[in-house]
């Protein structure tokens, strides 16, 4: 199929535009406006995932559309949405994954990714955390930490159903200061998260769950420093979450800035 030409999609967009209402071509407008304001779009020459500048470019652009209709963060079902729409059109195979999959929700080229988001208000540069990861369903676990190590097992079957896993995070939003809207994506290596068999348990005993919360770290030994830790909540969810994922031991594949103006109806 012949592709179209940038003067032919103009000539198809200004065609379109008497068939609009006052109000559509309002909203056309302010769109077409924020495509003209400043951004600093980066991504990892080497990265795999935001593979090209034009894939780059497209994904940050569905960032500030977003932004035209709402202050509230990019979510989940939107980065999946978008993530496997720009990757067909740049001519890679993508879709979401088949229910039956837990933790799978895209796959690009026949390889599985599970996908997060965090948008924490006092979210920290140098650390991810994954507040929901899996739930942990209805086994075994009272206060004793060798069903912590059962629930862990849950865990490592849960990361062999997917490849590889993106967090895009919100690490900027507009103050009075720096108007910019923030965005970068992430990945933590799978081999990463299977350290957890070399972790340290830790039961939380004078918790007043049933069942007890309790914790895996997982340290790098050789410069000492904790490069993550499973936190096994007992609360009426029983859900794990990831928490201080070192941001030294992950790949920042890319980098989005822009602002978001009101169109000045003067101009």
């Amino acid at each position: 199929m012949r592709k179209i030409t940038k003067e032919e999609r103009i000539y198809k967009i200004v065609e379109y535009l008497p068939l609009l209402t006052d109000g559509q071509l309002i909203w056309v407008e302010k769109i077409a406006y924020q495509f003209t304001r400043p951004t600093a779009f980066k991504r990892l020459p080497t990265s795999t995932v935001i593979a090209n500048d034009f894939i780059l470019d497209d994904f940050g652009d569905a960032l500030r559309i977003h932004h035209c209709f709402t202050d509230e963060p990019f979510t989940k079902d939107k980065f999946e949405y978008i993530l496997v729409n720009i990757s067909n059109y740049h001519g890679y195979s993508a879709e979401k994954s088949k229910y039956n999959t837990p933790g799978a929700d895209i796959s690009i080229n026949e390889e599985k990714f599970s996908l997060k988001t965090q948008a924490d208000r006092k979210l920290r540069s140098d650390f991810v955390n994954i507040h929901k990861y899996m739930e942990l369903g209805k086994g075994e676990w009272t206060d004793k930490e060798i069903h912590l190590h059962s629930l862990t097992k849950q865990f490592l079957q849960h990361l062999s159903n997917y490849d590889r896993i993106l967090v895009l995070r919100n690490i900027g939003r507009p103050t009075p200061v720096t108007p910019f809207w923030k965005y970068e994506l992430v990945e933590i290596p799978k081999t990463l998260l299977e350290e957890v068999k070399n972790g340290t348990y830790e039961m939380m005993n004078d918790s007043i769950q049933t069942p007890k919360s309790g914790y895996c770290r997982v340290y790098d030994h050789e410069i000492g420093a904790l490069m993550y830790e499973l936190y096994f909540d007992g609360g009426t969810e029983r859900k794990l979450k990831i928490n201080k994922i070192d941001k030294r031991f992950c790949v920042v594949h890319a980098t989005w800035e822009f602002i978001i103006n009101e169109l000045d109806e003067e101009k």
